[in-house]
């Protein structure tokens, strides 16, 4: 089988890809989507790591996302398709007459076919002390790291660059917990996508949230010992500044190109399919320039890949004609939308509403009485109509008049699907992944999709930002006509099965499923395998279910999970001992003292929780550092019950009322191991000062002279959120069956991934008071159920430790009798 493979492998055409990127890689699924056995495909790409998507750098950076949830082809997705990615490796140089590239490390790769998707690098201003420690760029994973760094370490921050990068920076920078100024050489923000209406409004929002502005300054130099202190600018004025970011632009990466004689200007030249002036070699997305254009916005870069995956296959394809610019983003909570021409000028026609309390802006240009562009603020709901009205240079009428002021009738719209059915086939509809509409009817008709999640999981379109989901739905309607079931019909597990959620459990229940793969293949999973999403959910919800009998399959859960630890970028992982209510003692510091000291531990740090991190532990190392500690996992990792937070309370604070302290260590020896629908956060005050932010916790207690106070559903991630008072009680007692009645409501009833705050907003406060405080029949009950699950609580970890322990103890004795 070997043999064969190999001699498969040898008869096919061999297709380089240089960059890992998203315009490449989209590229490479085409082309194993029209002709999957045609090339034998290596990837180089320099990162050391799948591809992922660069649009959603600033959710890593804030921390909202992890890397894992912004990759958007993992390891096994190249290996499933026979593709050979070599990463953490640069192609050093091209030899076009021998069709053979040779790479940093030595080696050598030969060519049928090669694509340079090599993308753009950040700009660097050309000024005085840029090269100090503190001073970075905004591009990549890596840049994201440095920051988090800097940020946990130092306050003031200067991002020079009002533009999409700049503020992306800052707002990421400011959610880590830095004074954050963003400087910028014009005195518009986001210059090249708003008029100067739109970008005040932007400006004014983006204050209300803390970010500071300083427009029209020119950078002059950097100044600063070993590492950057501020910023000097040409007007005699500085700012201080311990990190530097600069988001100045970002121009096309040819110098690979270059140096082996490629025609090259402010890119790789390209024709109409993508074509460099090499036969055999084509260039695509940041890195090339098309008719004198070189594009930085993500679909048009899809769009060349389409074509360029076409041809290569030996399809027909159109030639590319370029991309009408638009830009839809979201912005630190804000909408903005702009497409074609979007600055006032001469032989422009202008239409302008505004509504300073609604805090939304539309413009319409015309140009001698057709749409040209247009700018959107607060509401895009009109989006990507106005984007096709713009493309087709439509004539302005009384309709579209109409139904921009908002003035039309019902009737001007009766058809809510008539936008979608005048798409053209080729338009994108997911930006992010470059999906089209032909793409999503053609996944619809061919395999039988009925709802957008469905879509999702089948096609990628609305698996980054969401902000197609609505438009995917309406195609999926569309498509169907009559056999639609409505949005509703969309709430499945994912895109792997038809069922719901509620489902799922009535099976695992009425049938008494007690295996993931026995759920799977009695509700007849489409893919028998399932997936990343739903194999977790179903392991978690078979364990809500039957807590007596439940065996925890490792190979269903997260990595992180399986570990017992945080995985981190270098392959080391993180670990987190349990401290009881943020509460240590000399004999456990010691302990981990030893402990980092014996496995090289990298970095010892003190969490938002109140723990201490031992960070850059070896996989191989894990049973050993958890054995030598002898303390249980802290959970920083799993979808279960992580920290309870406390202040000092009334034990040594001059104005605590309840021993928080007490209370806190109570709570999580309680329900510390228990598995939940998502990560768990606790927080116990002992006075209203809320020194332990009990007020942005899933459960928060607040102690006064009357008893406690219990809040619920907070948040303090990306989606901030205040808890809700949930009741008042006077004893310790009264708390603790609330908080058991309330978790285990929240255990039964939240979906897998589901976080407090977004479950409360879905069920309602009154309806869970109602269960866990007046119905004291039903609270009963709950708190039943909660014990049993715990009485079924295990560690599986401490079992591996045990284990690994016993194993080096026998390996021990049977030296000692060997000697």
């Amino acid at each position: 089988m070997g043999e064969a493979k190999q001699e498969n492998i040898a008869n096919k055409e061999r297709l380089v890809v240089i960059g890992n990127g998203m315009a490449g890689i989209r590229t490479v699924e085409l082309i194993k989507e029209h002709a999957p056995d045609k090339f034998a495909i290596t990837v180089i790409g320099k990162e050391p790591s799948p591809n992922y998507n660069r649009i959603q750098l600033s959710y890593l950076l804030e921390g909202s996302k992890t890397f894992d949830e912004i990759v958007l082809n993992d390891y096994s997705w190249y290996e499933s398709n026979g593709i050979e990615l070599l990463t953490g490796i640069e192609a050093a140089g091209i030899d076009l007459a021998a069709k053979q590239i040779t790479m940093s490390n030595g080696q050598f790769v030969c060519y049928d076919k090669l694509i340079i998707a090599t993308g753009s690098k950040p700009v660097m201003l050309p000024v005085p002390d840029a090269d100090k420690e503190g001073v970075v760029s905004f591009r990549d994973r890596q840049d994201c790291e440095r920051m988090t760094k800097a940020a946990h370490a130092y306050k003031n921050a200067a991002v020079i660059g009002g533009g999409l990068l700049g503020l992306e920076a800052a707002r990421g920078l400011l959610k880590l917990g830095m004074q954050v100024t963003v400087v910028h050489l014009f005195p518009d923000l986001m210059e090249r996508q708003l008029d100067a209406e739109a970008s005040a409004m932007l400006r004014t929002e983006l204050e209300k949230q803390g970010m500071q502005f300083m427009l029209s300054r020119k950078t002059s130099e950097l100044y600063g010992d070993s590492r950057v202190q501020g910023i000097r600018f040409e007007d005699g004025t500085a700012l201080e500044a311990d990190l530097v970011v600069m988001a100045v632009g970002i121009k096309p990466e040819t110098a690979l190109a270059h140096d082996c004689g490629l025609q090259v200007g402010r890119g790789i030249i390209v024709d109409d399919y993508m074509q460099t002036s090499a036969p055999d070699v084509y260039a695509v997305g940041e890195c090339n320039e098309h008719r004198g254009i070189c594009y930085g916005l993500v679909a048009p870069l899809f769009e060349q890949g389409a074509i360029l995956a076409k041809r290569l296959c030996g399809l027909s394809a159109e030639p590319y004609q370029g991309t009408t610019v638009s830009t839809k983003l979201k912005i630190s909570g804000v909408d903005v939308f702009s497409a074609g021409e979007f600055q006032d000028a001469p032989g422009l026609d202008v239409i302008r509403m505004q509504d300073h309390w609604a805090g939304t802006y539309r413009k319409v240009l015309l140009r001698e009485g057709r749409i040209a562009g247009c700018v959107l603020f607060g509401d895009i709901t009109d989006s990507a109509q106005l984007l096709q009205w713009v493309k087709a240079s439509a004539p302005m009428t009384e309709q579209i008049h109409a139904r921009l002021a908002g003035s039309a009738s019902n009737t001007d719209n009766s058809d809510p699907l008539a936008f979608v059915a005048a798409m053209p086939s080729d338009e994108i509809v997911c930006g992010c992944n470059g999906v089209t509409k032909g793409t999503i009817v053609q996944a619809i008709t061919s395999k039988g999709l009925t709802t957008g999640q469905e879509v999702q999981a089948c096609t990628g379109a609305g698996r980054s930002c969401g902000g197609c989901k609505p438009t995917v739905e309406q195609l999926v309607a569309l498509t169907l006509g009559e056999r639609y079931e409505g949005k509703a019909a969309a709430e499945t597990v994912c895109g792997c099965t038809d069922h719901s959620r509620e489902e799922v459990i009535a099976a695992i229940r009425g049938k008494r499923l007690t295996h993931v793969r026995e759920v799977m293949q009695v509700l007849e999973w489409r893919n028998p395998e399932g997936c990343t999403k739903c194999r977790p959910a179903i392991n978690y919800y078979i364990g809500m279910v039957w807590p007596e009998a439940f065996e925890d399959e490792l190979d269903s859960r997260t990595v992180n999970e399986r570990m017992h630890a945080n995985i981190q970028k270098d392959g080391t992982y993180s670990v987190v001992p349990r401290m009881y209510g943020g509460v240590t003692t000399p004999d456990q510091l010691r302990a981990i003292a030893d402990a980092a000291d014996k496995y090289e531990v990298k970095m010892v740090k003190v969490t938002g929780g109140q723990r201490l991190d031992l960070l850059g532990v070896k996989k191989e190392l894990l049973p050993l550092i958890w054995d030598e500690l002898g303390m249980p996992s802290g959970y920083a990792y799993a979808k279960a019950v992580r920290t309870v937070k406390t202040c000092v309370g009334n034990t040594f604070c001059r104005f605590g009322t309840q021993d928080s302290i007490g209370m806190g260590i109570e709570l999580e020896k309680k329900f510390e191991r228990l598995w939940m629908p998502a990560k768990f956060k606790m927080a116990v005050n002992g006075c209203p000062r809320n020194c332990a932010e009990a007020e942005i916790k899933d459960f928060g207690v607040i102690g006064n002279e009357g008893g406690w106070e219990i809040y619920v559903g907070g948040n303090g991630g990306i989606k901030v959120r205040k808890a809700e008072l949930l009741c008042k009680v006077k004893t310790d007692d009264e708390l603790m069956e609330i908080a058991a009645a309330f978790i285990q409501l929240y255990r039964e009833s939240g979906k897998y991934g589901e976080r407090t705050s977004e479950w409360i907003e879905r069920v309602g406060l009154e309806a869970v008071i109602r269960e866990v405080v007046e119905d004291k029949e039903r609270r009963a009950a709950l708190t039943a159920r909660m014990e049993q699950a715990l009485e079924g609580l295990h560690d599986p970890w401490r079992e591996v430790v045990e284990q690994e322990r016993l194993q080096r103890q026998l390996y021990e004795d049977i030296q000692l009798q060997l000697k």
